[in-house]
């Protein structure tokens, strides 16, 4: 879609399944269910949606997805099926990985970090040699730092490859990636969660990853079970779905099959997200 002068390019990375409760928290799977509707094992399907935007001359990729360095365990973890198309996809595009100049990382768990990396030749290195990973402080170091909760998403030695590489940028809070781009701490789902807003002529585009991973997590309760910290995502979500109503944004959403970027609908107090092509 055009954002302004902007391109805003969506693309499935891989597709994978996770656990419905895991996904909605504290709402009964009588109600997710009916949204999303799980199969046997309790499993909803989800998609690694990635995004790629092209503005002033520069390719910027909002997170990376599973990418094809995930082990065994980690691939049974995330019921991951098919190959990730990160490469393909861009292809598409007409560009190679080297023709990405900024790469966002919203957080640093395994379904939005580790197509970062990519192995070569049994080495693990940095997918997009020519990019600047750009990552909240907070989350750099929560990351690097796993407790016996977070150690199953937060793989150290891939991400410490971003480091050694000389190519991750840390940022500490609210910070302009380029001229109408920027990254704003949430907090929520981890203490160093951002999100990515783009603006330009007077139209913005927001994408606030795993705060919002679906359209049916617009509704304020409707919060994962993993988020760190729930009622901050509560209240990152209340200013939010305000702003996307009254400012008449468009939101990009990481995880939805059906709906990559909608715009909020106010319909006699029922909130509806309709879908931009």
């Amino acid at each position: 879609m055009k954002c302004g002068r902007f391109e805003i390019i969506p693309f499935v990375e891989q597709k994978f399944m996770l656990d419905g409760g895991t996904m909605f928290g504290v709402v009964p799977r009588k109600i997710w269910g009916k949204l999303m509707p799980p199969d046997e094992n309790n499993l909803i399907k989800m998609e690694t949606n990635l995004f790629l935007v092209r503005a002033g001359g520069k390719n910027i990729l909002l997170d990376t997805g599973l990418g094809d360095c995930i082990t065994p365990s980690e691939k049974k973890i995330y019921a991951a099926f098919g190959e990730t198309t990160i490469e393909s996809s861009l292809k598409q595009f007409g560009l190679n990985p080297e023709d990405i100049d900024y790469v966002i990382l919203t957080h640093l768990h395994t379904d939005h970090a580790a197509g970062a990396v990519k192995n070569d030749n049994g080495q693990i290195v940095p997918r997009f040699t020519n990019a600047k990973y750009i990552v909240q402080k907070i989350e750099w170091n929560d990351a690097i730092h796993p407790n016996e909760r977070t150690a199953a998403v937060y793989i150290v030695d891939r991400l410490l490859v971003m480091q050694n590489a000389g190519q991750l940028e840390l940022v500490d809070g609210d910070a302009e990636v380029l001229p109408g781009i920027k990254v704003t701490r949430t907090g929520g789902h981890t203490p160093g969660h951002q999100a990515v807003e783009m603006t330009s002529d007077g139209q913005t585009v927001v994408y606030y990853a795993d705060i919002v991973p679906s359209q049916y997590h617009i509704r304020i309760p409707y919060v994962a079970a993993v988020d760190l910290d729930p009622l901050t995502t509560m209240a990152v979500k209340r200013i939010l779905v305000e702003r996307l109503l009254h400012d008449n944004m468009a939101i990009a959403f990481d995880h939805d099959t059906e709906i990559k970027i909608g715009r909020l609908e106010d319909k006699e107090g029922k909130i509806l997200v309709n879908k931009i092509e």
